[in-house]
């Protein structure tokens, strides 16, 4: 089954993660996220090789320009490790995965350059951190001379499942001149925040990085209020603030991780009740098709339970269907 997964997505686990797998539990959250599964090969009718429309919003190779001041720069196409979730695994890889060339990142630097409403540039991949510091202090300085630029955000795993990773010369590379740099960490389960994480992270955000998060609902791994609950509170006390809560992407092979939008609203409602403000996230859906990122907390679910109503940031309405592994009965 390893071997037939492996044959179409990435496989990947650092020792930092495979240390943490309970392996007397066949439900154990960290498994579940890294370990290969044979319903990946299943695909769900509405998922895609492109499901949030990337492809659509590219410009120049390695530039996703969906929201007018901002660009995601993808100067990755390898991650340390692969999540048997992840929405762009049709792009990422050693096989899949197409890295920039010096000339293809010249082109799109040349495209930040000359595309003054850019405010903030997301560097994603793939995972930057693969990169090393002297990598990423040369994309850091070449924006760090864009003047438009004002915001570098890097989206990384690293802290959390290499935390050796997290060097002072990293630290270093990631600092610019008159930019505000942040860092979205991407984890989904409490357990992922060993001691060893925790140190990476306090390093970052001693040296001035503020770190904001960024997790996926996933059945099995953190679909419970106590799960979620657990991972909010020890993010904020590590230090970093709670930002979004992905709804699962309609990624191929995936279905058996979405939970549906009910589901998801309900955890959201129940998080409200116990948690601070400062620990609360924005449940969010990304509409296929590149209609953007939107908040879903209050949308409508039609008589039939699912096909989902709702609105782009630019006013359009669009039907989303709820796809996963089994049907939601309230």
């Amino acid at each position: 089954m390893t071997r037939r997964v492996g044959a179409r997505y990435a496989i990947a686990i650092t020792p930092a993660m495979a240390d943490l797998i309970d392996r007397s539990d066949p439900n154990d959250p960290i498994a579940g996220q890294f370990v290969p599964d044979a319903r990946e090969l299943d695909t769900h009718p509405a998922e895609s090789a492109d499901p949030i429309g990337d492809h659509l919003k590219s410009p120049a190779p390695g530039i996703v320009h969906r929201y007018a001041d901002r660009v995601l720069l993808k100067i990755a196409s390898v991650c340390p490790v692969y999540c048997r979730f992840c929405f762009r695994r049709e792009m990422v890889g050693p096989q899949l995965g197409e890295a920039l060339s010096a000339a293809e990142l010249d082109a799109a630097l040349d495209y930040i350059r000359a595309t003054p409403a850019i405010w903030e540039v997301i560097l994603t991949g793939g995972d930057p951190f693969v990169l090393s510091p002297r990598r990423i202090a040369d994309v850091t300085t070449a924006l760090g001379q864009i003047p438009h630029v004002k915001i570098l955000r890097w989206h990384t795993r690293v802290p959390v499942v290499d935390p050796d990773r997290v060097t002072d010369d990293l630290v270093s590379a990631l600092k610019a001149s008159d930019k505000t740099v942040f860092i979205g960490l991407h984890t989904n389960n409490a357990r992922e925040l060993t001691t060893e994480a925790q140190t990476a992270i306090a390093k970052l955000v001693d040296a001035g990085i503020p770190l904001v998060s960024q997790t996926v609902l996933l059945k099995g791994v953190n679909d419970t209020a106590d799960a979620l609950e657990a991972l909010m509170r020890a993010l904020v006390e590590a230090r970093v603030k709670p930002y979004y809560l992905h709804h699962g992407d309609l990624a191929p092979g995936t279905a058996h991780f979405r939970t549906t939008i009910a589901e998801g609203q309900a955890l959201v409602d129940e998080l409200r009740r116990r948690l601070s403000g400062l620990a609360m996230l924005t449940y969010v859906l990304d509409i296929p098709g590149a209609f953007g990122k939107v908040p879903i907390q209050a949308a409508k679910i039609s008589q039939d339970g699912g096909r989902i109503s709702v609105s782009d940031p630019n006013g359009g309405t669009h039907v989303y269907e709820d796809a996963c592994a089994a049907p939601y009965v309230p």
